[in-house]
C-alpha cells in the first residue's frame, strides 16, 4: 500500500469486537475499514483475540498487510482476550502495558510503545530519522472519578518519557476517553501535550460526541485531522475512525 504524500499517519478506532450496527459480527469488514485509512499507527479498542500466538481473522489479515499488533489485553480467558491493540508499521523497540484499573470497575489499561523512525515515510518526509516515537494507546472508564486517576496515570506517563528522552522527542497519545463535553479532567493531557480538534465520533449513525481523541507533543506538527464517514464506517462499528497527520520535524535543524 502507497500514499501519494509522505508523513505520519495515524488513527483511533473503536471497533465494538467487530459488531456492526447492522448486528453482524464481521471482522473482515472492520480489516477493510482499518486498510482503507492507509495510518502507519492505528489504536484500536474493544478488541478480541485468542490466546496468543493464533490470532483471529482480523489481526491475521492485518498482518498479512505488513501490520505488526501490540497487544494490550485488560481481560482475559481461556478462549480469548479483550482489550487494546496497537497496530504499527514501525518497527517496535520496546513496549510495556500499565494497569489503569479502578477496584469495581471494567478494567482498564494502557498500551506505550516506543517505535523507530528510521526508513519511516515521515522521516524521509525530513523530520526525525534519527529518533524515536512514543506512542500510548488506552480505552478509559465510563466513571468520571475512574477516568481522573487514569488521567493522571497517564500524565505521569508522559513526565516520565519527556524526563528520559527529553521535550523533544515526538509523542502521541490517543484512544477512546469515554469524555463526553470538554472537561477539566482532561486539562493534564492539555498541559503536556498539544490537542488535536474535538470531532464527534460516536454514534456512528449519526455522531455527536468526541469520545475518540488524540494528542502529539515534541518535534510534531499537526497537518490535519478528520473523522472517517462513509457507509461502510457507518455500519462496521458504533465509532468512526479519527485520523491525524502529522510532520516530522528534526529538532537539531
Amino acid at each position: 500500500m502507497t500514499r501519494a504524500q509522505p508523513g505520519l499517519r495515524v488513527a483511533t478506532y473503536n471497533i465494538h469486537r467487530a459488531q456492526g450496527r447492522d448486528g453482524r459480527l464481521d471482522p473482515r469488514r472492520i480489516a477493510e475499514v482499518i486498510l482503507s485509512l492507509d495510518a502507519d499507527l492505528v489504536a484500536l479498542q474493544e478488541v478480541e483475540t485468542p490466546h496468543a500466538p493464533a490470532p483471529i481473522l482480523l489481526l491475521s489479515r492485518l498482518i498479512e498487510q505488513g501490520y505488526a499488533p501490540v497487544l494490550g489485553p485488560t481481560m482475559r480467558s481461556d478462549a480469548h482476550h479483550y482489550g487494546n491493540v496497537l497496530l504499527t508499521r514501525l518497527p517496535v523497540h520496546a513496549k510495556v502495558r500499565i494497569d489503569l484499573s479502578r477496584p469495581g470497575r471494567e478494567p482498564r489499561g494502557l498500551v506505550d510503545v516506543r517505535l523507530g523512525l528510521t526508513g519511516a515515510r515521515g522521516a524521509e518526509a525530513g523530520g526525525s530519522a534519527r529518533g524515536v516515537l512514543h506512542c500510548l494507546a488506552t480505552h478509559l472508564g465510563l466513571s468520571a472519578a475512574e477516568r481522573r486517576g487514569q488521567i493522571a496515570r497517564i500524565a505521569a506517563r508522559l513526565d516520565a518519557i519527556r524526563q528520559g528522552l527529553g521535550d523533544t522527542t515526538p509523542v502521541i497519545l490517543l484512544g477512546d476517553f469515554n469524555e463526553w463535553h470538554p472537561s477539566p479532567r482532561l486539562k493534564p493531557l492539555d498541559a503536556r501535550l498539544e490537542r488535536v480538534a474535538r470531532r464527534a465520533t460516536w454514534p456512528a449513525g449519526w455522531p455527536l460526541l468526541a469520545l475518540d481523541r488524540i494528542w502529539f507533543g515534541g518535534s510534531l506538527t499537526l497537518e490535519s485531522s478528520w473523522v472517517v464517514r462513509t457507509r461502510q464506517t457507518r455500519l462496521a462499528s458504533d465509532h468512526l475512525p479519527l485520523v491525524a497527520r502529522f510532520r516530522l520535524s528534526d529538532p537539531l535543524r
